[in-house]
């Protein structure tokens, strides 16, 4: 049976309890290992990583990413999820599972210059690489053997080294017939897994599985699920594509075939992002426009960031409001032309803002562009609209100060309320 010594990268046709070549014992043996080649890939706790290669004291302390006792944990360092902290879950919360942790504030433009040095270094695997958040990517390695010398788990593992190495956080790999079983198998043993999943053994792997390990359904689609008396993925598989449609709708049959862990999806280093956004919960519930104006307005100058760093414009905004009873609003509306302004997005959004400042009380506000559009094409101006040209002139100037500076060596008169 083929196998791999994920330290020294050697394939040999089977190791002992030991590489010959390093004495390695991270030993990988799988039928498939040399002829797969859908790999996805995903940094482990990412955020919590950096924070942790930064600054090296905290390796072995639980780390929280996150802000303010009112905000939601960003991420959470393997240490931390020991107490059953998890991303996305009230910081409260956290904190009472996990008293002694180190609150880290998220540095998002650190996160994204060590997510384009790993994305580097995807790119020299193979031109097929398809970014599917900051800290993930699925990639397809047909025909790179030849390129490489070695076959695709080789270089993965060659891949995942490099990464330690040079970025100083760690990943985990599923390697896969497909991109559904590459995702799953990513996730079975982290941090720094490389888990292998051919296709004839697929569904025999997913069959006991609970439904919610796969991708797409969530906690309402599970009760469904669980009201049909349908609890595992097994059960799914069982169902012909006609009681798929009939028990759950036109959709069943293709929810029965990723159930048994079928997907034809492929590779597309071409799709874009779906969306760019910034978000930010409050210390208090804010009820009025004066309150709410200077959050909306660094949520503004968070996502222009953003939308540059992605060389993306936005073609409208969306509005994100969480009242304090947790219930969501959003409002959506579209500009004359992209822009890539903090101040025309702050406009408009202060626009759809005043309209449902009304008394109520809200923890959370966002704002999002919608439709993305590439950022080549922004605040060009026009002779309806011949002032944006010199705002942007002035944004530039203010981005290139603070790049140099810092972000405090210039601000805008309404951050400071």
């Amino acid at each position: 049976m083929p196998s791999l010594c994920r330290d020294c990268c050697l394939v040999a046709d089977t190791i002992p309890v030991r590489c010959p070549t390093c004495s390695g014992q991270r030993l990988i043996h799988h039928r498939s290992l040399t002829d797969l080649t859908i790999a996805h890939i995903d940094c482990d706790a990412f955020y919590a990583s950096v924070e942790k290669r930064d600054r090296p004291e905290l390796r072995a302390r639980p780390v929280i990413v996150g802000g303010g006792t009112r905000g939601v944990v960003t991420a959470a360092c393997y240490v931390a999820r020991i107490y059953g902290v998890k991303s996305a879950m009230p910081m409260f919360k956290a904190l009472t599972a996990c008293p002694d942790a180190v609150v880290i504030k998220p540095d998002f433009p650190k996160y994204a210059a060590a997510s384009r040095q790993v994305r580097a270094l995807m790119q020299d695997l193979t031109p097929l690489v398809q970014p599917l958040s900051i800290d993930e990517a699925v990639l397809d390695l047909s025909g790179t053997e030849a390129l490489h010398g070695a076959a695709p788990a080789a270089v993965l593992a060659q891949f995942a080294n490099a990464v330690e190495a040079a970025v100083g956080v760690t990943v985990s790999i599923g390697l896969a017939a497909n991109r559904l079983m590459a995702k799953i198998a990513a996730g079975r043993d982290k941090p720094r897994g490389f888990t292998v999943i051919d296709g004839d053994e697929a569904a025999a792997f997913l069959a006991a599985e609970p439904v919610r390990l796969l991708p797409g359904i969530g906690a309402a689609a599970a009760r469904k699920l669980e009201a049909l008396g349908i609890t595992r993925l097994g059960q799914l598989q069982a169902l012909s594509d006609r009681d798929a449609v009939r028990k759950l709708g036109d959709d069943g049959w293709s929810l029965v075939r990723r159930a048994r862990g079928e997907d034809s999806r492929l590779v597309d280093p071409t799709r874009e992002t779906k969306s760019v956004s910034a978000e930010t919960t409050f210390e208090r519930d804010l009820s009025t426009m004066a309150d709410l104006e200077g959050p909306l307005w660094r949520m503004c100058e968070k996502l222009a960031r953003r939308l540059k760093e992605a060389e993306l414009a936005a073609g409208g905004v969306v509005l994100k409001l969480k009242t304090a009873s947790f219930a969501q609003r959003t409002r959506n509306a579209r500009l004359s032309n992209p822009t890539v302004l903090p101040d025309r997005l702050f406009d408009l959004g202060r626009e759809l803002l005043a309209k449902e400042v009304n008394g109520t009380e809200f923890r959370l506000i966002g704002i999002g562009a919608h439709p993305l559009v590439p950022g080549s094409g922004a605040d060009r101006g026009d002779l309806a609209d011949p002032d944006t040209p010199g705002r942007a002139a002035v944004q530039a100037a203010i981005d290139t100060l603070r790049g140099r500076f810092g972000d405090a060596a210039i601000t805008r008169g309404r951050s400071l309320r």
